[in-house]
């Protein structure tokens, strides 16, 4: 009868989405929500954030939350929050603000922490990256400096990126995005619509594929970018990326030394005005992994260890916002086989997906009253 008991949990929880979709607002718990590797419970840690972006994880159970307007939280493992102060000044514009934060693989003696953000500017904004110390009290940045800014400003709410990564070798991979301004992906004189990689001291690694190139910024790690808003790590160390396509064509890439990702020479979306694209492939530009069409709007990313799940070990999980889903992508090597999607429309536009210290899968929604949301398997 174990038929009769897998149809039975699918009907209470296709029973229990419909109710969710109807209430007022998302659930603060579900117990059995589908799923290929059997039912998952999804619980509310903590909230209302305002449009929360970014979500790192401390050695002492907290964790760090950005929200784009320019707050930063700590959140203790009972969901209490604790404002931090001593952040930069931030420009909250459009898409832009306080975006990314991440803990180094050695915070518990160095209790350092970075962020991305959209840095005022006289001339407009840019895309920023700061490293800082977390006071030992958890309620304050200390000794706050900037690694790498964008170069030039640019007047625009649009496509900031804006992930950072700490590399298996300790440098740091930033995303930029184009800034609404497509050529700027391919200009090597820019930082812009680019994978960028810097030392923690903000210089610049002297194996980086365009260190010493003239008219090159040298902290270029790849090129062709529209606006990777999610990135990490596969267990090899190997870099991942999504980022947003225009009128279709988000793209799953893993940028590597020197490549040139095609944006906006190739794509396979269009552009919001209904022009196609010159084509979908072109010599010497890398094609996606994989690739949406119609867009999902991806955000954060993560590849996952398989601790909890291990039939889902080195898949790719990516949050979405335009149908509010968490997509799993099933992985083998470089190929993308498949896709599941999770929780469609039942918690709201999902920014940032991350995987906990013990294997469960975090999430943050960025809406008004957005919250932070612990995924393990439903006992």
């Amino acid at each position: 009868m174990r038929w009769m008991a897998a149809a039975l949990m699918a009907l209470a929880a296709a029973v229990a989405a419909m109710a969710m979709a109807l209430s007022d607002g998302p659930p603060e718990r579900a117990d059995a929500l589908p799923s290929s590797a059997g039912p998952l419970a999804v619980r509310r840690v903590a909230g209302p954030f305002e449009h929360p972006w970014g979500l790192a994880f401390l050695p002492d159970g907290a964790m760090l939350v950005t929200e784009r307007q320019g707050r930063l939280w700590r959140v203790g493992a009972d969901g209490a929050k604790t404002e931090v102060a001593g952040l930069p000044p931030v420009e909250e514009d459009g898409q832009g603000g306080l975006l990314d934060v991440l803990a180094a693989r050695d915070f518990a003696a160095t209790r350092e922490i970075f962020l991305t953000y959209a840095a005022p500017d006289p001339a407009g904004s840019r895309t920023t990256l700061a490293a800082a110390r977390l006071a030992a009290a958890g309620d304050r940045l200390e000794d706050l400096r900037v690694l790498f800014e964008q170069t030039p400003p640019v007047r625009s709410g649009r496509h900031f990126g804006s992930r950072v990564v700490e590399g298996s070798d300790g440098t740091l991979f930033v995303t930029v995005g184009d800034r609404g301004d497509p050529p700027n992906a391919q200009d090597p004189a820019r930082s812009i619509g680019k994978v960028l990689r810097v030392a923690r001291d903000g210089s610049v690694p002297a194996d980086n594929p365009f260190a010493g190139t003239p008219g090159t910024r040298p902290e270029i790690w790849s090129l062709g970018h529209r606006n990777p808003q999610g990135m990490a790590l596969d267990a090899e160390g190997r870099l991942w990326t999504v980022e947003h396509g225009a009128r279709g064509g988000d793209e799953i890439n893993r940028p590597e030394a020197g490549r040139n990702y095609g944006w906006p020479r190739i794509s396979y979306g269009t552009h919001y005005s209904g022009a196609a694209f010159p084509g979908s492939a072109a010599p010497g530009l890398e094609q996606p992994v994989y690739y949406w069409d119609p867009s999902i709007a991806p955000s954060g990313m993560v590849v996952y260890s398989g601790r909890l799940w291990p039939e889902w070990a080195g898949d790719i999980f990516v949050g979405a916002l335009k149908f509010r889903l968490l997509a799993r992508l099933d992985r083998e090597g470089d190929r993308i086989t498949g896709e599941e999607r999770l929780f469609k429309e039942l918690f709201g536009r999902i920014r940032d997906v991350r995987e906990g210290p013990d294997g469960a899968l975090w999430f943050l929604t960025d809406e008004d009253d957005g919250g932070l949301y612990r995924v393990t398997p439903a006992r």
